[in-house]
């Protein structure tokens, strides 16, 4: 426990016989549950793990019960939601766990019946940390390439400020220029810049690090099993948050590689996926938070800004085409393609910074 507060981390594993070790015999002390999801391995990662439950390092003196929820007068709508929590692992992949003793057990090892990817494994986890209580739950890799003296400057903004969401930030390291593989720095970069467009977290800069922890209260704020299931999971993940108007912040983390891990991930089959994923999430966030939760002008600066700019392709075909054969366009010509390439820019630029402005709240 850290300030008397529960903390579980829940290790997404596909194929991590070799890896899954390290991350549990360094878990430090104070977690007081491993959820290992196993994502349907064709390996010995559950068998690895089996043996940790039967070792030493499945020790715990905390014994974690749920929690029932006591009808009173004014608490139908409490229990309404407790009745669909219950329910909720039915919208879920088929899963099964695999402890005959959970309540006890330091180490929990569920097994994913389908292979569901990385962000279904995760969401797995949370719903199990959601079911049981965990004030606070992070998320470290299977592969150790997470380095677990850094798990406790993850989880204090959660216990200890009340802070929803941590995100390690590797790209502030100083080794991050150098030492992180171009490819998978290039893919970050890109895809950080989509995130903070999509997500509303302008300020948020490692979009991609899996290396997180979160609050209850914001794990009881998103539909865990409609996260994202693959490589996009940190992305939706945040999209999801801003939604919830839920606090972020970022600590720094050292990035860890050529540790013996097999990275699953493929940057340029990835970064369409994502891409695509954050457009649809973009239109989302601007739906949901800023026009159905609580409506705000910028839902109107960003929409004229699509429709004029949408408007202005076809003069702006026209212009190039112009030039390209070398004639004299029209004034009307010229004042459609200058009013509406200018007005849409106008709105985007105001949209945006009202965006900033109002999620500047958020990050603390």
């Amino acid at each position: 426990m850290l300030n008397n507060k529960t903390i579980a981390v829940v290790v997404p594993a596909y194929n991590e016989e070799k890896q899954i070790g390290i991350v549990i015999e360094t878990m430090p002390v104070f977690v007081d549950r491993i959820i290992v999801v196993n994502d349907l391995s064709s390996d010995l990662t559950e068998e690895k793990v089996k043996g940790y439950i039967r070792s030493k390092h499945n020790h715990t003196s905390l014994k974690i019960t749920k929690k029932e929820i006591s009808r009173t007068f004014h608490n139908d709508s409490e229990i309404a939601l407790e009745q669909f929590n219950k329910k909720e692992l039915d919208f879920f992949p088929k899963s099964e766990i695999v402890n005959s003793n959970a309540e006890n057990d330091r180490i929990i090892l569920i097994n994913n019946l389908v292979n569901t990817g990385v962000g279904g494994s995760i969401a797995r986890g949370y719903k199990w940390c959601k079911d049981n209580n965990i004030d606070c739950t992070a998320v470290m890799a299977g592969d150790a390439q997470m380095d677990p003296d850094e798990l406790e400057s993850i989880c204090m903004p959660v216990v200890s400020e009340n802070i929803d969401y941590v995100k390690g930030n590797r790209l502030i390291h100083g080794s991050a220029g150098f030492y992180i593989p171009k490819t998978r720095f290039f893919g970050n970069s890109l895809l950080s810049i989509f995130t903070k467009i999509a997500s509303g977290y302008w300020r948020v800069s490692d979009t991609q690090t899996g290396y997180t922890a979160i609050s209850l209260s914001a794990l009881n704020s998103i539909k865990l099993y409609d996260i994202y299931r693959s490589y996009g999971m940190p992305n939706d993940m945040l999209v999801r948050l801003n939604i919830a108007y839920c606090t972020i912040r970022e600590v720094p983390v050292k990035p860890v590689y050529r540790i013996g891990e097999d990275s699953k991930m493929k940057i340029f089959k990835v970064i369409p996926k994502i891409s695509f994923l954050l457009f649809r999430s973009f239109f989302k966030r601007l739906w949901t938070k800023y026009f159905l939760k609580d409506f705000h002008p910028l839902f109107i600066l960003y929409n004229l800004s699509f429709i004029l700019g949408i408007a202005w392709i076809p003069y702006l075909i026209k212009v190039v085409r112009i030039l390209i054969q070398g004639r004299n366009a029209s004034f009307e010509t010229l004042l459609a393609f200058t009013f509406l390439g200018i007005s849409a820019l106008q709105f985007l630029v105001f949209a945006m910074w009202m965006d900033i402005q109002d999620n500047e709240r958020l990050y603390k």
